[in-house]
């Protein structure tokens, strides 16, 4: 419960290595009541609620990780100057660094946006249409990408801007409507099929991509508009399969806390009242982290070395063409390599943490996410043995290190204020994840080396590990009062 004395709704605390946003909605009071109570009507909504993890998930996959960032580069490159720039509105940037650049502006544009749409739609109950309207604007931004050709970089740039922008505004919507269609004890297990739906939809098109892409002299394609199609078909996925859960998953009604339009952000709150209730609470929230010192310090941590993380898959691509001059074909089985290894990683690096502690094990992770970069920037152009191993080692530790992070977490957080730490959580992720490609991005631009600017993360992992490494887990378990498990 807040301290105005009005719930926060539960989001999911779950979610996939990419980190996807939470509801960074106001106070509305918990919905918990409103789950069917018919159990096949509540079985049947948390299935149409999977399949959106299994609709967007291929954006994430093969749009961000695999194609968009190599493609985009290369019509960058088309559209620069003699000396390697292009100029939107006027100001030079390094054709290499436009993707990167592009991915930061994004996830600041959707800081902007997810407050004010998840007020909103905690004051209305009406989450469904705010979902539809953010997942197709996302899924016609990225269908959109077939007519990426020739010089068109500033029309990548934009598209891209809007599909994420897009995504991190439906998955805040998405992760809201768990504790309405799962109670407390089936929620781990609920959100836990979501994300193997996603794990499974990603993987599936990347076959299918890679099928169209190897094969495209015998489909009559050229190479480019095979990444088209594939692109585009994405978006057409995103679109197709949101019908599921637009169907199936159903709004409620809000009840009000006493006294909760004294702020304006009452039934009528959709205008500035329910706008800036997101934020409100958001900053309200970050207060009241100042009397739970060792706990912000946690979260100061998983937001630094993070940021390495999701920098790391967004990038790893563009370094892998551009730098090592490995043909998509390879870049693909790579990114399906990690997919099916990011699994039986985060169940490992579990077993690990319940012998050695999760800090222990997250510390561990962080030190092979460094070397993953060391040996990334000394690796051969043209190799791809080398780059398989480095995907095989990405994959065993992403899912890993986040998941055990979250758990972590979430063992550091007051009683009773759950909901709202973790919108904190989540929202201060994608607050902060907009500097490690900016940082990548810049590195390239002062050097024109993707060698630089991947060993340039090295930072994140080690300011992040000496932070972590300085928190008194223990202490901060029994400060937020909390039991201590026998390890943490």
């Amino acid at each position: 419960m807040n301290e105005g004395g009005a719930a926060l709704t539960d989001v999911d605390t779950t979610k996939r290595p990419d980190g996807d946003p939470a509801d960074p909605a106001g106070p509305a009071v918990r919905t918990d009541p409103d789950a069917p109570a018919d159990p096949a009507a509540r079985r049947r909504e948390q299935r149409g609620w999977y399949f959106y993890d299994f609709a967007c998930s291929v954006y994430s996959t093969s749009v961000i990780t695999v194609f968009l960032g190599p493609y985009l580069t290369s019509v960058a490159k088309a559209a620069a100057d003699a000396d390697g720039f292009v100029h939107p509105l006027g100001i030079p940037v390094r054709a290499g660094s436009l993707f990167a650049y592009a991915v930061s502006a994004s996830i600041v544009v959707a800081v902007l946006v997810m407050p004010l749409v998840g007020a909103a739609a905690d004051r209305t109950g009406r989450k469904k249409p705010l979902l539809a309207a953010s997942a197709y604007l996302g899924a016609t931004a990225t269908a959109g990408m077939f007519f990426l050709e020739g010089e068109r970089y500033l029309l990548g740039a934009f598209l891209l801007i809007v599909a994420n922008a897009s995504l991190s505004v439906s998955m805040a919507l998405y992760n809201a409507y768990l504790p309405q269609i799962a109670g407390p004890d089936e929620r781990d297990t609920v959100s836990s099929r979501g994300w193997a739906f996603g794990y499974t939809s990603g993987a599936l098109v990347l076959v299918l991509n890679l099928v169209l892409y190897s094969g495209h002299d015998s489909f009559g394609l050229t190479e480019g508009m095979a990444v088209r199609i594939c692109l585009s078909s994405a978006g057409l996925w995103w679109g197709a399969f949101s019908l599921i859960p637009l169907r199936r998953l159903r709004d409620r009604r809000i009840a009000r806390a006493a006294g909760s339009d004294a702020d304006g952000s009452g039934a009528a709150g959709t205008g500035a009242g329910a706008m800036g209730g997101g934020w409100r609470q958001l900053v309200s929230t970050l207060r009241d982290m100042r009397r739970h010192p060792l706990t912000l310090a946690f979260l100061i941590a998983y937001l630094i070395y993070n940021d390495g993380v999701q920098t790391v898959i967004s990038q790893a691509s563009v370094f892998g063409s551009e730098e090592l001059g490995l043909d998509q074909t390879t870049l693909i089985t790579a990114v399906l390599l990690v997919q099916v290894l990011a699994v039986a990683g985060a169940l490992g690096m579990g077993r690990l943490a319940r012998v050695y502690g999760a800090k222990r094990t997250i510390l561990g992770s962080l030190v092979v996410w460094t070397a993953i970069l060391v040996a990334g920037y000394s690796l051969p152009a043209e190799a791809p043995a080398y780059f398989y191993c480095l995907a095989a080692a990405i994959g065993l530790v992403m899912g890993g290190s986040q998941a055990l992070s979250r758990s972590l977490f979430s063992h550091l957080v007051p009683r009773g204020k759950e909901a709202e730490y973790f919108s904190a959580y989540e929202m201060s992720d994608r607050g902060l994840s907009w500097l490690g490609p900016l940082v990548f991005g810049l590195a390239y631009q002062l050097t024109g080396s993707y060698r630089d600017a991947i060993i340039s993360l090295v930072i994140f992992f080690g300011v992040g590990s000496v932070l972590l490494a300085r928190v008194p887990v223990r202490r901060a378990v029994e400060a937020a009062g909390n039991p201590v498990p026998a390890r943490i």
